[in-house]
């Protein structure tokens, strides 16, 4: 993958180039349709009409999502100064030189910009971004495969009040990159060191490295999602273990991870209100005791397809208290016997899901219908096969309150 940079600035060219990697050195409308809510307008631009955005501006509109754009985006900008959303997720033909003659000057109003799917966007776009939208704190680039550490390091240069950051299926991203935005290239880039969302799913290239420079520069991080970075691993954990911001951790599909991992998040000073560590082969009922041991304020956890069987389920129960989702679905050694467990203990279940349970029978899922504060209850294909039973079983004989209570809870809604 090439990475184009002969197009970026002079100035921040020449502050960067020094600490790229030897192989980055050597590559070097009139308006179709509107809607309009409060503040915000949804637009397919298709012949261009410079009119169409100081009216928008005029009627207070600040958020703008182009739903299909063929003409230039600078029209938009030019027309709406104080704009400050802009939402072109999903326009696949817009380039580095379309949003080049859009951001020609500083636009100090912008704090959000969604460029998810905008698969033509390279690290030189990145370059427009830090340069004149230093006020940005939102900034989505998931599926901007063509992105680069490069591209990284131009956004840990210049944007550094972004408080939010989507990097999903960044193929060319590694740990260089995430040093960058976690401040290790201090003389080139300060980094974005205010980040509390950042979205690292499907980062192939990412590897225990990257948690290490995450935990030392990016302290203030609320949510972390590494789902299917198939190269990070129990050792990871480690650095995570003592992130005191952290409240949310998304580990799902993450090959490498087992009960040792959850051990050292445990055993670490952390205060989690959120943990997935669904389909996780690796992670089994020892992982339950070590959530109850350390990770025992939990509000929301999922374990979907792992390993996991009644045992787990009553070494857990006891000590969370503060749960109120439970995930275990496709878990097939859970029992009646695990939901009476759940039943008895976590009364302020407010969602299940048991999708896939299939050694669950009628018997558990009456226990688990009489949690007082249960809403939501997934039961995947039950629904077409006993959830009738259920609804007459459980509710037969009541009133017609109780029927649509039943309705409520037994439905699909993962």
């Amino acid at each position: 993958m090439e990475t184009h940079i002969s197009c970026l600035f002079p100035e921040i060219l020449a502050m960067i180039f020094s600490y790229l990697d030897v192989r980055d050195k050597g590559r070097d409308a009139s308006y179709h349709k509107s809607v309009w809510r409060g503040v915000e307008a949804k637009l397919h631009l298709r012949r261009a009409n410079p009119s169409l955005f100081p009216s928008l501006q005029a009627r207070g509109i600040r958020r703008v999502q182009i739903l299909s754009l063929r003409r230039s985006l600078s029209y938009v900008i030019q027309g709406m100064p104080n704009i400050e959303s802009l939402n072109l997720s999903g326009c696949y033909n817009l380039t580095d030189n379309g949003l080049g003659h859009a951001f020609v000057q500083e636009i100090p109003s912008l704090r959000v910009l969604n460029l998810s799917l905008c698969k033509q966007i390279t690290d030189s776009s990145l370059g427009r971004i830090a340069q004149y939208l230093k006020n940005l704190e939102v900034l989505e680039l998931g599926g901007c495969s063509n992105i680069t550490n490069t591209g990284l390091l131009l956004v840990a240069w210049g944007l550094h009040r972004l408080k939010s950051l989507n990097l999903r299926s960044c193929r060319h991203v590694s740990d260089v990159g995430i040093g960058h935005l976690a401040g290790m290239t201090r003389s080139a880039a300060e980094g974005c060191l205010n980040l509390e969302y950042l979205t690292l799913q499907d980062c192939q290239k990412l590897t225990d490295l990257s948690l290490k420079h995450i935990s030392k520069g990016l302290t203030k991080l609320r949510v972390l999602n590494l789902s299917f970075c198939g190269g990070i691993s129990d050792a990871g954990m480690i650095h995570l273990s003592h992130m005191t911001s952290l409240w949310s951790l998304n580990l799902r599909s993450c090959d490498n991870i087992s009960d040792t991992g959850t051990m050292h998040l445990a055993m670490g000073t952390l205060r989690l209100s959120g943990l997935d560590v669904s389909f996780c082969d690796k992670i089994g009922d020892q992982t339950l005791a070590y959530i109850a041991q350390g990770l025992y304020q939990l509000k929301s956890l999922s374990l979907c397809s792992c390993h996991i069987s009644d045992d787990g389920i009553n070494r857990m129960v006891r000590q969370m208290h503060e749960l109120r989702t439970l995930n275990i679905g496709q878990c097939v050694r859970i029992t009646d016997k695990g939901l009476e467990l759940i039943a008895d203990h976590l009364t302020q279940l407010v969602g299940i899901d048991l999708y896939g349970c299939t050694k669950i029978t009628k018997r558990g899922l009456e226990r688990i219908t009489q949690l007082p504060c249960l809403k939501v209850l997934n039961l995947g294909l039950w629904q077409m096969t006993e959830s009738e039973k259920v609804r007459s079983s459980v509710f037969g004989g009541k009133g017609k309150d109780d029927e649509a209570k039943a309705a409520e809870i037994l439905q699909t809604s993962l």
